[in-house]
């Protein structure tokens, strides 16, 4: 697999909660910190995805933000 996102994690999923419309997945990385993505029903599905399988997190955004108090 080739794309263009330089922002490529790998990990192992932690939890997935399907909902109806969409499904939360949790993955936890390699060094112990924990990812959750939400996608549709129908890409977990396609995926065949499942607790404990290896798969990438990849985080392509045009802008990420961070806030202080």
């Amino acid at each position: 697999m080739q794309i263009s996102a330089r922002n490529q994690l790998v990990g192992k999923i932690r939890s997935i909660s399907p909902g109806a419309v969409n499904t939360e997945v949790d993955v936890e990385l390699e060094g112990g910190q924990t990812i959750t993505s939400v996608i549709t029903k129908a890409s977990a599905e396609r995926l065949q995805l499942l607790a404990g399988m290896k798969v990438y997190v990849i985080i392509k955004a045009s802008n990420v933000m961070i806030g202080v108090d």
